[in-house]
């Protein structure tokens, strides 16, 4: 890869940059170095960064349109990218002179990189996946563009007061961000509410309410690699500023009253949808995405081939979830409306272009709309969905005459729940392509989920496991392991990960052993000095660190780890003289600001914490922590620190998981269930390297239809007994002693629905089988190096060279 300043000596190199960074300090941020705060200096060393990759990026576009193969689209509503800085010095490979050129102008690096806001564009594992496969589309030159929206706030920033989860603005541009380029000229008018008008066979849509959809575009670098793609984000802007007559006439908030509510649309991710305001906020938001993508696609398309009579050959569009298959129907809306095509044809085009990625099985995570609502604010979509209902089940009918039960159960149109469509069940009509995220999980999305279009179209389900990109999630996030790895086996592992299986030729050797050991005990130092200073809670870094860390939900049974740790408490206290692993339990995680029990489950989380933590009989053998605010970067300081990794969540309901492959590169070994991908972890790192325990999804199915009792559990179970009473009466929270009753209640008399108490015993025993290997500490690094060695399938390049070749058709750039 060849850099501007590549032919000049090293000093050269880094005086070169030291003059970039303070010409930009001094022109573009308008700042003395005298007085330059550091995010000041921040913004002037993105700004000399970026400066190196703007070319090849207008190249990298130039070359992709030029050769005239198909490309990319792929739409989500989030896009958990993480600090660019870093990663864009990863991926030029010039970190230590970036480094060095600031040293020379008394300026740390590190703090300028913990400096940067982490971009409030997600929240979970699904945008983390969207960032991971921008990562490797660019390194892998697959010509490929996200769309997202370019949200003002972030979800939330979490707080912990008195225990409990609070929420306040995440205003993560506050001070601007460096890395985007504003699109101004770059402007698409979205259209919400009206009505339609029929003139004889034609349907008009008037009288709407138009928002303006504003480009700003960010630069995907690839790793080792010349090519680079683009990230663009959508932010929405008024068509009407101001209502001068209003000002003028001292009404200064009516003035401006269509502005904010039209801005509203990209102003915070995910609003609370509890409401039916929120609801529709959101429905907007989504809308918004695919339009202003669509219309932005169309363009640019026409003006590369002036016509659209090739869209098929040339254009893939992939749905990230259920969020954008509004795409669906706006694309013929686009196609029929405005560009003159007929009904058939226009769908003929549609279900060919876009393919779709399931990620959930569970109803209560399907997202559907209200037929009134979209009737409301998007007519004309509502018109479109059921005339593609009447197409498709036309279709069901002739195949399939004498199944009348069927076409009720593959509407788009759910009757019987209120008149809802049903997202997930358009995606399928409309998308020539259907993949699921593990093994598992597309087993079980054909078995059950979409068992009857699975019948329909037989040829459209497949699996795609998810991966995880190795250069931030190794090379930057674990500084200690990655200069080991590049000792021992060289440098390709960051894009050819299958290369990191040559370290089990080290595993043999203690010296190697030992350096292992060193890196994980350098990196729990680094989280615990963290801790300290944030939390004030001391932890000693020889202790195992077990981590569970992911969005808060009842089926990830961030509860049953408490239980465990409740029980570990208690044993404890019984046998105190016991040879006990010390271990530090740590939770990290938001929840959505609706979910009450999922909150609940935080603050019962911290009242245990401060009960175990400030109990001087069990002498530090047991601390529990909650890292409040749970982001990307939090996530690298943790997942390297982490002996073992917590992936609980009931068999059948993850649908894959990629921070369980997060931790297991970073050397962690897996506790779980045998749920997404953990199945394909253990087929990879072998059965003696992995924690398995629990019901399988089987046995999951199996316990429901006899008739799932945890009652007779919590009596027969003396340890389950003493847990659940201790949270039940009072033992963590004596000022309110009811606080937890709804918890309790849920697990013994409204049914446990995600099965906690029929897997606690298995829990309980493995994490005892846990304990004994800990004890052993050459062969847990021995384990810890398997764990690493084997994890090169799930890398997201791999991930990626399977979407390109099997679902999208495309090919690389040549650059």
């Amino acid at each position: 890869m060849t850099l501007l300043f590549d032919f000049k000596s090293s000093d050269e190199r880094i005086n070169t940059l030291a003059e970039s960074i303070q010409s930009k300090l001094k022109l573009i941020i308008g700042k003395d170095p005298i007085i330059a705060t550091e995010h000041d200096w921040l913004n002037a060393t993105s700004y000399a960064v970026r400066d190196l990759i703007v070319e090849r990026w207008l190249r990298s576009v130039r070359a992709s349109l030029s050769q005239s193969d198909r490309r990319v689209s792929y739409l989500s509503m989030e896009f958990l990218i993480g600090r660019t800085l870093s990663n864009t010095l990863l991926n030029l490979e010039i970190y230590d002179d970036v480094s060095q050129a600031l040293n020379k102008i008394g300026v740390d690096l590190e703090k300028l990189v913990n400096e940067e806001d982490d971009p409030g564009l997600g929240n979970g594992g699904l945008g983390r996946l969207a960032a991971c496969f921008l990562d490797s589309l660019a390194t892998l030159k697959i010509p490929a563009t996200g769309y997202g929206i370019r949200y003002e706030y972030g979800m939330f920033k979490q707080n912990i007061v008195d225990g409990q989860q609070t929420e306040s603005p995440d205003n993560w541009l506050e001070y601007g961000n460096a890395w985007e380029f504003p699109r101004t000229n770059l402007r698409y008018k979205v259209q919400f509410g009206g009505r339609i008008q029929k003139e004889g066979n034609t349907s008009r849509w008037i009288n709407t309410e138009e928002i303006l959809a504003c480009a700003y575009d960010q630069i995907v670098m690839g790793y080792g690699s010349d090519a680079t793609n683009t990230l663009r984000l959508w932010s929405a802007r008024t068509n009407n500023e101001m209502n001068l007559g209003k000002f003028n006439k001292g009404d200064y908030i009516g003035a401006v009253k269509d502005k904010n509510f039209s801005e509203n649309i990209s102003r915070i991710l995910y609003p609370n949808d509890a409401t039916s305001s929120g609801k529709k906020l959101r429905l907007g938001q989504e809308y918004f995405l695919v339009s202003a993508t669509l219309q932005n696609i169309l363009h640019t398309h026409y003006r590369v081939y002036n016509t659209y009579d090739n869209l098929v050959d040339k254009v893939a569009i992939h749905l990230n979830d259920t969020h954008p298959v509004l795409a669906i129907p706006e694309l013929m809306r686009l196609l029929i409306d405005e560009h003159g095509y007929s009904w058939s044809k226009s769908w003929e085009m549609t279900e060919k272009i876009f393919s779709y990625t399931n990620h959930t099985l569970m109803s209560e995570a399907l997202e559907t709309w209200p037929v009134e609502m979209m009737g409301d604010i998007l007519p004309r979509h509502l018109e479109i969905i059921f005339e593609i209902n009447d197409h498709f089940l036309r279709i069901v009918k002739e195949k399939f005459p004498n199944d009348h039960e069927l076409l009720t159960r593959v509407s788009l149109i759910d009757e019987k729940h209120g008149r809802q469509i049903r997202m997930a069940w358009l995606a399928v009509v409309g998308c020539y392509k259907i993949n699921g995220v593990s093994e598992l999980h597309s087993e079980l999305m054909v078995q059950n989920l979409f068992s009857d279009f699975s019948k329909i179209f037989p040829n459209r389900f497949c699996n795609v496991t998810n991966g995880i990109t190795p250069r931030r999630w190794l090379a930057l996030s674990n500084k200690p392991l990655s200069y080991l790895l590049d000792e021992s086996i060289g440098k390709t592992w960051r894009n050819d990960l299958g290369v990191i299986s040559e370290i089990n030729n080290h595993a043999c050797y203690p010296s190697f052993i030992e350096r292992i050991k060193e890196c994980k005990l350098e990196n729990k130092k680094k989280l615990a000095l963290y801790i300290a200073e944030n939390l004030n809670i001391i932890i000693n870094p020889n202790s195992l660190f077990d981590v569970q860390i992911k969005r808060i939900h009842e089926y990830k049974r961030q509860l049953l780890n408490l239980l465990q740790v409740i029980n570990r408490y208690n044993r404890i206290l019984q046998s105190p003289n016991d040879d006990w692993v010390p271990r530090v339990v740590i939770f990290s995680g938001k929840a959505a600001s609706s979910y009450v029990t999922a909150k609940t489950i935080i603050h019962l989380i911290n009242d245990v914490a401060n009960v175990i933590n400030n109990d001087q009989r069990i002498k530090n053998k047991l601390k529990v922590v909650f890292i409040p605010n749970y982001s990307v970067s939090l996530a690298q300081l943790i997942i390297p620190a982490a002996d073992l990794s917590e992936q609980i969540s009931l068999a059948g309901t993850e649908a894959s998981g990629t921070g369980n492959m997060k931790f297991a590169l970073n050397g962690a070994l897996t506790i779980g269930t045998l749920d997404g991908a953990n199945i394909e972890i253990k087929e990879h790192v072998g059965t003696d390297n992995i924690f398995i325990f629990g019901n399988t999804a089987e046995e999951v199915e199996e316990i429901r239809l006899q008739g799932y009792e945890p009652r007779k559990i919590y009596e027969n179970d003396h340890e389950v007994n003493q847990v659940l009473n201790q949270i039940a009466s009072g033992f963590f929270n004596s000022e309110e002693p009811e606080r937890y009753r709804a918890l309790y209640d849920s697990l013994i008399n409204f049914g446990d629905y995600y099965q906690l108490l029929a897997d606690f015993r298995s829990y309980v025993d493995t994490q005892d089988d846990v304990d004994a290997l800990y004890k052993q500490p050459e062969l847990w690094a021995q384990k810890s190096v398997s764990n690493i060695a084997n994890m090169g399938y799930f890398s997201s390049d791999r991930t990626i060279d399977e979407y390109a070749r099997d679902i999208w058709k495309v090919k690389p750039t040549i650059l």
